[in-house]
Order: C-alpha cells, then sequence, then structure tokens
C-alpha cells in the first residue's frame, strides 16, 4: 500500500504524481527527501524488514511424497493391520504393542473389546482398515481360508508400497498366493514364527524364527522397513533362521508335521497321567496337550498344503510296520525255542532296522503281521 506522510509543499495546491522527482529505491526505504518522503509500509512499521508475502495456496518448493518416505525412513515404528484376530493374531499383537508399534485389526467375528483391552484399534470393515494406510498387513488367518481372505481385501485402498506379511505354518503356498494376487508394487515377507500361544506364553528367546524376503523394493524406506518388522522378534530373542520357502516346507515336514501326527495319534490314545509318571511319559502329556489345543484345521492345512507332508505319513506307517515286524520276529524265535529247545540255525528274520533318508524311495508297506507257525 503507498502512502504519503508529512508533506511539506510550496504551494496549497496537491502536486501531480508525474511532477515528482523519480528517486532510487532504496532511498523510498533508506533515506528521507528534503522535500517528499514515501513509504510503502505504515507508519508502524515504516522502519522494519523488507515486506514478506504469505499465501495458503501459494506454490510451495515441497515434495509431499518425498517428505513422507524420509519421515518414514527416519521412524522406527510401525502401524501393522493384522488380517485374522485369532488366537494368535492376539499373541502377536501383544508383542508388537508392547515395542511401541501400532496396531489395527479386522476379523470375521467382533473384536472390538478384546482389541480395546489390548490397545489395538479393531475395524469390522476391512475397507476402513485400509484407509487407515498401514505400513504392514499381516495376514493371521487360517491355512485353509488364506486365498480367499487374501482376494477379498480392498488392496486398492492401500498405498502402494505396503508391505504383506504372512505368519502360515506353511510357506510355499503363501508365497504363491502372494505372487499371484498382488501386483509388483507391494513387497512381500513371508515368515513363520515356530511357536505359539502355549509354547510361547513364557518367552520367545531362542524360539526359531523363519523368514523369506520374497519380495522387497530397494528404496531405502522400503528395506527400513522390513529390518524393523524383523527387529521386532529380535528383540524378543528369536533365533532367526533365513531360508527358502521351499527349505522350510521340507525340514517342517518332518518335524512340525511328525510332531502334529504324534500328538493326535497319542491324544487319541487318550493318555491320563498316573501317581507313578516318568519324565518321559510327562513330555508326551505335554505334547498332546500342546497339539490338542490347536485347531484340526491347522493340522489339515500342515497336511493339505505342504506337499512334503504325505511322504512323511508314508514313512511312518512304514517304521510302525518295520518296528511290528520287528516285534514279533524277537517272539517268534522265543516260542521256537520253548518248543524245540533251539533256535533253527539258518532262519532269519531279516527287520529294517533304519529307513531311508528323506527323499529317498520308500519300500511299499506291508499290513500283514508275521504268522507265528509251529512247523
Amino acid at each position: 500500500m503507498l502512502s504519503f506522510s508529512s508533506v511539506q509543499p510550496t504551494t496549497t495546491s496537491k502536486p501531480h504524481p508525474s511532477d515528482l522527482p523519480k528517486l532510487p529505491f532504496y532511498r523510498l526505504h533508506n533515506q528521507p527527501h528534503p522535500h517528499y518522503q514515501f513509504s510503502f509500509f505504515p507508519p508502524a512499521l515504516h522502519h522494519t524488514a523488507a515486506l514478506r508475502i504469505r499465501a495458503v495456496d501459494a506454490a510451495q518448493p515441497y515434495a509431499y511424497e518425498t517428505h513422507l518416505s524420509n519421515r518414514s525412513t527416519q521412524s522406527t515404528k510401525l502401524k501393522i493391520a493384522i488380517i485374522g484376530f485369532g488366537n494368535f493374531g492376539q499373541f502377536l499383537a501383544k508383542a508388537f504393542i508392547r515395542q511401541g508399534h501400532t496396531v489395527l485389526a479386522t476379523s470375521r467375528a467382533d473384536c472390538s473389546a478384546l482389541a480395546e483391552s489390548l490397545g489395538a484399534s479393531f475395524y469390522s470393515d476391512p475397507n476402513d482398515l485400509c484407509e487407515q494406510h498401514p505400513d504392514v498387513i499381516l495376514i493371521s488367518t487360517a491355512i485353509l481360508h488364506t486365498e480367499k481372505v487374501l482376494r477379498s481385501l480392498p488392496i486398492q485402498r492401500l498405498k502402494r508400497n505396503t508391505l504383506f506379511v504372512d505368519v502360515l505354518s506353511v510357506k510355499e503356498f503363501p508365497k504363491n498366493i502372494f505372487l499371484q494376487v498382488l501386483p509388483d508394487h507391494f513387497d512381500i515377507l513371508c515368515t513363520h514364527p515356530m511357536f505359539g500361544p502355549e509354547s510361547g506364553k513364557d518367552s520367545w528367546r531362542g524360539l526359531p524364527f523363519v523368514f523369506e524376503k520374497v519380495r522387497i523394493g530397494t528404496e531405502k524406506s522400503r528395506q527400513l522397513r522390513v529390518e524393523n518388522f524383523l527387529k521386532i522378534f529380535e528383540e524378543e530373542g528369536c533365533r532367526m533362521e533365513e531360508m527358502s520357502c521351499t527349505e522350510h516346507d521340507k525340514y517342517a515336514a518332518g518335524s512340525q508335521f511328525i510332531t502334529h501326527t504324534m500328538g493326535r495319534v497319542l491324544e487319541k490314545l487318550g493318555l491320563e497321567s498316573t501317581p507313578i509318571n516318568t519324565k518321559g511319559y510327562e513330555t508326551l502329556l505335554n505334547l498332546v496337550e500342546n497339539t490338542a489345543s490347536d485347531s484340526f484345521d491347522l493340522y489339515y492345512g500342515l497336511f493339505m498344503y505342504n506337499k512334503n507332508a504325505m511322504e512323511q505319513l508314508e514313512r511312518l506307517d512304514l517304521a510302525f510296520e518295520s518296528l511290528k515286524k520287528e516285534l514279533f520276529g524277537h517272539l517268534h524265535d522265543v516260542l521256537r525255542k520253548q518248543l524245540f529247545g533251539k533256535v533253527e540255525e539258518g532262519v532269519n528274520n531279516p527287520v529294517m532296522s533304519n529307513l531311508p533318508k528323506n527323499g529317498a524311495p520308500l519300500p511299499a508297506p506291508k499290513s500283514k503281521t508275521v504268522e507265528i507257525s509251529n512247523n
């Protein structure tokens, strides 16, 4: 705003602007003219600094996406959305929240009150959850429902570089589903915490956590986000094991699937505690308790979606048959000795001492038991 102040004219008429002398710009601000004094500022601001223009809608040299990326790089805390807020999802959520991460959750059942008690936010509609733009989508559903749940997620509402993580007990299956369903701009991390609410209720220290970085973007913020997620389990004391999903399923079939199978077989036997329990028997009772607490859907998923599981069942059947033959073979020798005073020389009862290694061809199991003859 242009203002005139303290003018001393030689006549009573006002001078025309064109008649005024042209002054250097700096003199309008710094030095008074002998006849006129001009100012572009109100009298109160006459001696202040130069005018600064501020406008809310003015174009600014500011990259919003760069700002978000930098802010994400600097932050170590994640916003984790858990899809499937069952026992295992709740089990993981407690550790996430304890370490200061933000947890969102959705599930088929209404778990809003439970989520609130844990310090998590529950969304009954997955659309609302995805609009919160979590850093991580963690799939914690039953193995049998994973594909259906993943295909029903409104992934178009997520940030384009969202990290998808699964915690299923089989690995090749979710890896293949992720690669089929998710666009290339989403990151993929396949994991398996090899413990649960029972085995990990006291501590996670020393318990194995298996993972494969299936597809991770090269940007620093995306690399750091994966490391921050894995750091959750490192800080809980887990033994971190990086391996391919194929390797995991091969090892898991010979360990986890066999463990669950034996636990369920013993459960069918109806084992009960006795006054003279040995340490070994206590171990078996604990095995039954741990495996029986898991749903049959989990056990079926271990069998259905791990191609190595059928081989382990065949090996287990063959091992049982071999053990029965060895027992009946010794019984046959005892009976012959009682009947004839000695065991016939040259009569061999072949026994398979050890089964072939995993992956080697197995002999066909025979269901017929050894018949005892007195001839």
